[in-house]
Formats: C-alpha cells, sequence, structure tokens
C-alpha cells in the first residue's frame, strides 16, 4: 500500500526575488548621472574588462550607452533601452 499526499502549492514569498549582479549594474547604469568604471566592477566585483565587456554585451542587445568624462573620471549611463 502507498500513501499519496497532496502536492502543496509552492510557498508565496513575501520578498521580491534579489537582482542578479547584471541586473544590478544595468540599474546603476540607467541612474541619471550613470556610473563609473570603478562603481560598476566594485558592485559586481568583476574586473575592469570584464565590465567593459558586460557593457559591449548591452550594445549588442541595443542598449544605447553614452560615456563622458567629467573631471577627469569617465561616466557611462543608459540613454535608451532596446527592450523598451
Amino acid at each position: 500500500m502507498t500513501k499519496t499526499s497532496a502536492a502543496k502549492p509552492p510557498a508565496q514569498s513575501a520578498t521580491p526575488e534579489p537582482k542578479t549582479k547584471n541586473q544590478k549594474v544595468i540599474d546603476l547604469l540607467s541612474r541619471e548621472g550613470g556610473a563609473t568604471l570603478e562603481e560598476l566592477s566594485t558592485l559586481a566585483c568583476w574586473q575592469p574588462h570584464s565590465t567593459r565587456s558586460f557593457m559591449t554585451g548591452l550594445k549588442k542587445k541595443e542598449h544605447v550607452i553614452e560615456s563622458d568624462k567629467i573631471d577627469g573620471v569617465r561616466r557611462y549611463r543608459i540613454v535608451s533601452s532596446g527592450s523598451a
């Protein structure tokens, strides 16, 4: 004789799912002032070349990334998104 148990529905979580590193980087790039390479690398725990590579991937996904040099520091920001 085997027991059958009723399947329990998955528990509903009151907290939203945590953001991925990629989404956190995109959020920083979407800020009005953008972000520096150092801020992006530190947030994601990536090397600078990996961070630049990620931004290249965003460009391939039709995100428009603008870069400005302000007081000798380069800042990057997303000005439009291909998914929108």
